[in-house]
């Protein structure tokens, strides 16, 4: 697959992602709800680690710039 994922995106993803994390093991969300913010997490933190994105590919959103340029 073709990475989509730009830099700022894929930054905003982490940092998202950390943050729901810290909300989640300092008990500020508990229970289903977040179970739910790590799965999150984890889809966020994976999609920003590989630079690929499902949801972008269904989508037709490309937001890396280097990978327009070569279309």
């Amino acid at each position: 697959m073709k990475k989509n994922v730009g830099m700022t995106d894929r930054a905003v993803r982490i940092v998202i992602a950390a943050i729901l994390v810290i909300l989640y093991f300092s008990g500020v969300v508990t229970g289903t709800a977040g179970m739910t913010l790590l799965i999150v997490a984890a889809i966020l933190l994976i999609t920003g680690l590989f630079r690929i994105c499902g949801l972008y590919a269904l989508l037709g959103i490309n937001t890396c710039p280097n990978q327009r340029k070569k279309e």
